[in-house]
């Protein structure tokens, strides 16, 4: 297991418009991402690109959407979770489960159109965690 670089940090949003609006007019930001949904995982998302990440905001579909167990702690949203990139993430897994970290689930497509898988938030100090293949040829 090597750990890649951090792709992006997920911020959970009760609205992608309005948080895109923030970004733009508080940060500056202009490189933004067209929202999308991805019905699989019940979000839409978009990405603003910063110089050396990206902030993913995370919209729910409904009220069955992980997400929307988060807004309801948090109405206003926030830091959701942190995605590093790894070069293999069946590797990862193997490896997070042989040293007794907790793996969310199996291997799926995530956002970028690579395999992630989350880790639980008790491994990390609370923060839930993110590895993502590494995109092939992105780097």
């Amino acid at each position: 297991m090597k750990l890649g670089r951090l792709n992006h940090v997920g911020v959970a949003t009760p609205s992608i418009a309005a948080s895109v609006e923030t970004y733009r007019t508080l940060l500056g930001a202009d490189a933004i991402g067209a929202p999308f949904d991805l019905p699989a995982q019940g979000v839409k998302v978009c990405f603003v690109n910063a110089p050396n990440t990206q902030i993913e905001l995370i919209e729910p579909y409904d009220e069955t959407s992980p997400i929307a167990g988060f807004l309801k702690k948090n109405p206003a949203g926030g830091q959701h979770h942190v995605c590093f990139e790894v070069p293999d993430i069946h590797a990862a897994v193997a490896h997070l489960t042989a040293n007794g970290a907790t793996v969310l689930g199996s291997p799926r497509i995530g956002a970028h159109g690579t395999p992630i898988v989350f880790v639980h938030p008790k491994d990390f100090g609370g923060m839930l965690v993110e590895l993502m293949e590494e995109p092939k040829g992105a780097h």
